[in-house]
């Protein structure tokens, strides 16, 4: 059960390579944030894809018409107190700036992996097929990552836990004034 509240809502948006963590994560944040009665919703990169944005291809111009569509999407639920916690690689720095200046409580975590943890992980089988020349404009290989230069929050997902990496979220939350003390 969720609460309602009376302030704008926020935005947790989970950057990085695929196979980084992101989908875990997100899943992750949003039930801690469910226990501690507050709204979220996730917005998973994949999922969006799927429905969302099934009409654009992988080119840079296409990556962020997609990453400007969950931005708005996100406006429209925190405009009415419902936070959001998204998963999505949006690879491009200009992107991301731009969902961030529309957005009043954007906090962007980078979900840093490196490379060859991401391609050991290999969850969907995705760099095995990119590596294979299967897949073009595979992020991070054949397409570029432009990693955030100052992100709000960054997680080392190879180094800490998924517990870890959630309390560090809800840390960041609350010394952002978004979760409150007596929440957490």
């Amino acid at each position: 059960m969720s609460r309602s509240t009376s302030y704008p809502g926020f935005t947790c948006w989970l950057t990085g390579l695929p196979g980084s963590g992101k989908s875990t994560l997100a899943v992750e944040i949003t039930k801690a944030l469910h226990q501690l009665f507050l709204s979220c919703e996730r917005l998973d990169g994949d999922v969006l894809r799927e429905n969302l944005s099934k009409d654009l291809g992988f080119s840079p111009e296409a990556r962020n018409i997609h990453v400007e569509r969950v931005g708005f999407i996100c406006g429209l639920l925190n405009k009415h107190g419902v936070n959001t916690c998204v998963a999505l690689i949006s690879p491009y720095k200009e992107a991301r700036e731009n969902v961030k200046s529309s957005l009043p409580h954007f906090i962007e975590i980078y979900v840093d992996c490196p490379l060859e943890v991401c391609i050991e992980r290999d969850p969907k089988g995705l760099y095995k097929k990119a590596l294979a020349g299967e897949l073009k404009d595979f992020t991070g290989l054949t397409a570029p990552y432009e990693a955030p230069t100052q992100p709000d929050l960054i997680l080392k997902t190879h180094e800490l836990s998924i517990e870890q990496s959630v309390d560090q979220v809800l840390q960041y939350l609350h010394s952002r004034s978004l979760i409150s003390t007596k929440l957490y």
